[in-house]
């Protein structure tokens, strides 16, 4: 095969196959492709890789991150025939902002830890994108991301700035107010008004997972699986007795879901 022989280094074979794949007499579906539909793609294989990195598999891992560089390489290649740009292009422009945006490192910036580093880099940032008068701190938060991660991401732009509380007690107290305002919202049987404080509670609560040091993404989806574990439990455990949850009462079922935590919490 042509130009993707194992001589090359492995980002030259990378780009050399995606490029025969595009060519013509190469593959049908690749020369199709558009960044239009590419997009679900990205995000598909960006969600397969995050679930990778929970576990120890090192070749999942491997191959995950492979396919995640596939959707970069795909995406310059598109550009290259365009004329527009390359994976080079792109490599070297991530390299010139990652030496611009550490004078820290490659400069002689002094820091006094994580805090300062952030608000320097947005600084830079800022800096760098002076030309737009409109710009925001809050800019560079992607639409599309997942509700919590894009809350804690519109938290952290906005605390580099210096918009943000002292300290964990005021994001704290702030959910204390938000679920005082929801349980009055409530009460009120306003639908709008109810959801608006549902979400000033999550976003209240999103903050106080910064503050701590928690991923809130990460720390729902685990709780999301620790309760999907402990149903499971109880579904087994209600069929294992000749009975289905339908038959149980609520007090039972609980009762059973007490036990799987202790079971849980023993380590059996």
């Amino acid at each position: 095969m042509e130009n993707t022989k194992t001589d090359l280094s492995g980002v030259e074979r990378l780009v050399a196959v995606m490029k025969r794949l595009r060519a013509p007499g190469g593959c049908p579906w690749d020369r199709e492709q558009t960044l239009k539909t590419l997009k679900p793609c990205l995000l598909e294989e960006a969600y397969e890789l995050l679930d990778a990195m929970d576990g120890d598999n090192l070749d999942l891992h491997r191959e995950e991150l492979g396919d995640v560089l596939l959707q970069v390489v795909f995406q310059c290649e598109i550009r290259e025939e365009e004329g527009k740009f390359n994976l080079n292009d792109v490599a070297n422009a991530l390299c010139d902002k990652l030496i611009r945006r550490h004078p820290h490192v490659f400069g002689d910036v002094q820091v006094d830890g994580t805090g300062q580093v952030l608000r320097n880099w947005e600084q830079i940032k800022q800096t760098e994108k002076k030309k737009n008068p409109d710009r925001s701190a809050l800019d560079g938060v992607p639409t599309a991301l997942p509700a919590l991660i894009k809350a804690q991401r519109t938290q952290a732009k906005a605390s580099r700035v210096g918009f943000d509380w002292k300290d964990s007690s005021g994001a704290l107290d702030k959910v204390d107010e938000e679920l005082r305002e929801l349980r009055d919202a409530i009460a009120s049987g306003d639908r709008a008004h109810i959801e608006e404080e549902m979400g000033d509670l999550l976003f209240a609560a999103v903050n106080t997972c910064r503050f701590i040091g928690v991923d809130s993404e990460f720390a729902l989806n685990a709780t999301t699986g620790k309760f999907s574990r402990r149903f499971r439990a109880v579904e087994k455990a209600i069929r294992a007795s000749g009975k289905e949850m339908s038959d149980c009462t609520l007090e039972e079922m609980d009762a059973i879901w007490d036990e799987v935590k202790k079971r849980e919490r023993q380590g059996e």
